[in-house]
């Protein structure tokens, strides 16, 4: 019969890509979390992963073990609470692109009990590569989901804005034209992150032409860019809102209103535990 134990070792060696990584996090020694996986690889009559030293990468076998392993471990998960109903059990691993992860989640987080969750907070397309691969429990993305394996589920609208330092000249004006914003510098986000594909997916097809961009991979430094006087920036509302506020930054009224959708995304494999539908739940309660 296949174990609890080794169905564990599986799991966190596959998220990790190495036994001594699983090893720390199982808290078991090296030699038995190799052992544990030898005896399931032979119960099975299968390799789970391809040897390309250092790394053990899940072949064609494990990717079909995973959702699997996935479910039965958050089954356990919700067996304990079922009788421990004083406190979610388990843990949730989520993932916040920028935007979210920095203005939006920390009040989000105040709905799971404290110690529970581990966040990553990174660009939506890697985002999205950690919830296809299991890493994640689930995910809070701001851009596209590329993978067709993944469920997207709306959640909140955002309103993106035209930013630049006070006294722009261009912040003197009513409406500024597109046409006013050709050759303008910018500063922008990385490729393959929510904020720089809504800039070149809405505003970018407007422009005449698009002047030098200054490319960084925090939002908190793209906006200290732009006060420094770098150029104009194409971002959340919701991240700006405290720098408008102060007067650190003024923004820039277009022609048209631009809104993007923020949403919910895990897998369609993926099944949730108790703790997992406890933060979907709270998500899309009505603000």
């Amino acid at each position: 019969m296949i174990s609890i134990k080794k169905l564990q070792v599986f799991s966190s060696i596959a998220k990790h890509g190495n036994l001594t990584a699983a090893a720390a996090e199982l808290y078991l020694s090296k030699a038995a979390v190799s052992q544990a996986l030898s005896e399931l690889e032979t119960q099975l009559t299968a390799p789970l992963f391809d040897r390309v030293h250092p790394r053990l990468k899940l072949n064609q076998q494990g990717k079909l073990l995973q959702p699997l392993a996935d479910e039965v471990l958050s089954r356990v998960a919700d067996i304990e609470q079922l009788f421990q109903q004083q406190q979610l059990q388990g843990q949730l691993r989520l993932g916040a692109s920028q935007t979210i992860g920095n203005y939006l989640l920390p009040q989000l987080l105040t709905a799971l009990p404290p110690g529970q969750i581990q966040v990553s907070i990174e660009n939506t397309f890697s985002l999205c590569q950690q919830v296809l691969q299991f890493e994640l429990d689930l995910a809070l993305i701001e851009g596209e989901n590329p993978f067709h394996e993944l469920q997207l589920t709306p959640w909140l609208t955002d309103e993106m804005v035209l930013l630049a330092r006070p006294g722009h000249p261009l912040a003197q004006l009513a409406v500024v034209e597109y046409a006013m914003l050709a050759e303008q510098p910018w500063v922008l986000r990385e490729a393959q992150s929510g904020s720089r594909s809504q800039f070149n997916h809405y505003l970018a097809p407007k422009l005449p032409a698009i002047g030098p961009v200054t490319e960084l991979n925090a939002l908190e430094a793209v906006m200290g860019a732009v006060e420094a006087g770098l150029g104009l920036t194409f971002i959340s509302a919701h991240a700006a809102a405290s720098r408008i506020a102060q007067g650190r930054l003024v923004r820039l009224v277009l022609p048209e209103i631009f809104n993007r959708q923020l949403s919910l995304v895990w897998h369609k494999q993926k099944y949730h535990s108790a703790l997992a539908r406890h933060f979907i739940d709270f998500c899309q309660q009505p603000a």
